[in-house]
């Protein structure tokens, strides 16, 4: 096969970007490891700025039909406070709140309309296993089929392959990790209508506990300092059962459906960023350039945005053949700047807030920061948050044609 991009990875940052080029006349196969979406994913937040996007491109209509939860306003439960968090009601843009929708319905929303555009193809279950090289050009991948080894020839190859990327290790690239002092334990936990239909974030004693709502379930996201799993396990599931029911009191009568271990999946957190996000004829984005902390829940939307901007860049050349390394240097100028903008901030809590929750006080009730209690008294200030989560730093705009 030869096309003129060869996308690894069928996350948001590797389907956004196929879309936009199919839909730019370019021809592309976005290649995807898996058999199909269905599967549960790191997150299902689908930010304003996304859904700015999606206005853009004509699809929001289409798009919002899709099930899923308008959350407007952000709120911790810590101790016996509810304190706010963001308010998304005054953000920059069409959509003024967050979309909880599963992110399998996200990429099939995608996949169903890249596939209107005859230079769009997709291949499941097609792994990415090296890089075909051209001196010191890459120009093609190595794939591996349930038919067959197969060799994709490309003018630009993309590494959307997430934080556990095959492509950036076989191009040579380095990331420089920076210290993340926690884990998340995942799982998912049966709702009742009368529960909340928020997302919250419980705050208890030496405890914090993320809820995001998929309408019949919730997924929970319990975090825990780093390497303490095994501990966790140790003192056996009930033990761990009573600390989701004190984090979450209204799902005392539901967390013995975590029947085993295997209910519970551990997420190892990371932050890190490539010294280098290209080579010639190669550009990683997403989380193959640069893996988020869960917080905040914005590595999805910054996968987004990197492949927008990617479009808009590389396009025009991609047109007409090869792209010039200058050009996904670009792209890494331009991105870098609002990834690390919010890297540091996630530092910056999970250093000074999210592990001082854990390491708890003597088994008193968590205070509420300072913080929370100006978000209170002035709520003008809970607009600051609710921009960086849902619009984030230089947000993208579509750029490129539609070719019929």
């Amino acid at each position: 096969m030869k096309v003129s991009c060869a996308i690894a990875g069928g996350g948001p940052a590797g389907m956004m970007l196929g879309f936009l080029l199919a839909r730019a006349g370019i021809s592309v196969v976005v290649l995807e490891k898996h058999r199909d979406f269905l599967r549960d994913f790191r997150g299902d937040t689908i930010h304003p700025a996304t859904l700015q996007l999606m206005y853009e491109l004509g699809l929001l209509d289409d798009f919002l039909k899709r099930p899923h939860q308008e959350v407007t306003r952000l709120a911790a439960v810590i101790g016996p406070h509810v304190m706010p968090l963001g308010d998304f009601t005054h953000v920059p843009t069409h959509c003024k709140f967050l979309a909880l929708m599963p992110q399998w319905d996200f990429l099939d929303f995608l996949v169903q309309h890249a596939k209107r555009y005859a230079p769009f193809n997709l291949m499941m279950q097609a792994n990415v296993t090296g890089l075909k090289w051209s001196g010191d050009r890459v120009d093609g991948v190595l794939v591996s089929t349930p038919e067959g080894d197969i060799t994709i020839e490309a003018d630009l190859i993309i590494g959307a392959d997430g934080r556990h990327s095959t492509v950036r290790p076989s191009a040579g690239l380095k990331s420089v990790a920076r210290g993340t002092p926690i884990d998340v334990l995942w799982m998912r936990i049966s709702r009742k209508e009368s529960d909340p239909r928020q997302a919250f974030g419980f705050v208890g004693r030496a405890s914090l506990l993320v809820l995001i709502d998929r309408d019949t379930y919730w997924q929970c996201g319990y975090v825990i300092p780093k390497g303490a799993f095994e501990g966790i396990r140790s003192r056996g599931l009930p033990a761990f059962q009573h600390d989701l029911a004190a984090a979450a009191p209204f799902l005392a009568d539901r967390t013995g459906e975590l029947d085993t271990w295997a209910d519970v999946s551990l997420l190892t957190v990371q932050i890190d960023m490539l010294e280098r996000w290209h080579r010639d004829g190669l550009l990683c984005i997403g989380d193959a350039a640069h893996a988020m902390s869960p917080v905040g829940g914005v590595g999805i939307n910054l996968a987004i945005q990197d492949a927008v901007a990617t479009a808009n860049i590389v396009s025009e050349e991609l047109a007409r053949g090869r792209v010039r390394e200058e050009t996904l240097a670009a792209v890494e100028r331009r991105r870098t700047f609002p990834t690390r903008v919010i890297q540091n901030i996630q530092v910056f809590v999970q250093d000074r807030v999210i592990t001082r929750v854990l390491r708890g006080t003597d088994g008193a009730d968590p205070k509420v920061p300072f913080a929370l209690k100006l978000f209170s008294r002035v709520p003008l200030l809970q607009r600051i948050p609710a921009w960086l989560v849902g619009v984030g730093v230089r947000p993208e705009h579509v750029g490129t044609p539609e070719v019929p």
